[in-house]
């Protein structure tokens, strides 16, 4: 039973060169952009959680301006993006969000540094977790977040997007 006052959420598969990314947005802007070539299903629990009751519309030219900033980011022509982003969270998980999206391009920052930035020291658990709850994968880089040596560590996408990702922004910020 949908309903009928519930907004939709609006979404496409994004696909390029080896990517495929399930990406999401509602009236407000970019909600989800998913792990590499995982399923439908992943966003549809995701939504479900998240945006219940909302219909998830198939809608690639409702999705184009985000498709578009993705693709050049893949490209290496874009370090940041401009799109508007429509993401919830508890008070906390928006800070650490937040300051995700301050960490420049072709950087990394471990986790406690996202504490510390927060003015949260002892929260690098909550810290941990609140990056995993990250709904829109690339364009707040959590992806830019190392352990404390400089290991790669958990990631909602997986290792191997993790590293894609880094190496991808590597090459382009010399």
């Amino acid at each position: 039973m949908k309903a009928k006052n519930k907004k939709p959420i609006y979404w496409t598969l994004l696909k390029f060169k080896d990517w495929k990314i399930n990406i999401a947005a509602s009236e407000k802007g970019l909600c989800y952009v998913g792990s590499q070539n995982k399923p439908f299903e992943e966003l549809s629990v995701w939504a479900e959680k998240r945006f219940p009751g909302s219909p998830l519309v198939e809608d690639g030219k409702k999705l184009e301006p985000y498709a578009a900033e993705l693709i050049e980011y893949f490209e290496g022509k874009r370090k940041n993006f401009s799109v508007p982003f429509d993401y919830h969270g508890t008070e906390f998980q928006v800070a650490v969000w937040n300051a995700l999206c301050e960490i420049p391009f072709g950087e990394t920052k471990t986790y406690s540094d996202i504490a510390n930035y927060i003015h949260k020291p002892a929260a690098v658990r909550a810290v941990g977790a609140a990056i995993g709850a990250n709904p829109v994968l690339i364009t707040v880089p959590c992806h830019r977040v190392v352990g404390k040596n400089g290991s790669l560590t958990g990631y909602r996408g997986g290792l191997e997007m993790k590293t894609h990702l880094l190496d991808l922004e590597r090459q382009g910020s010399q």
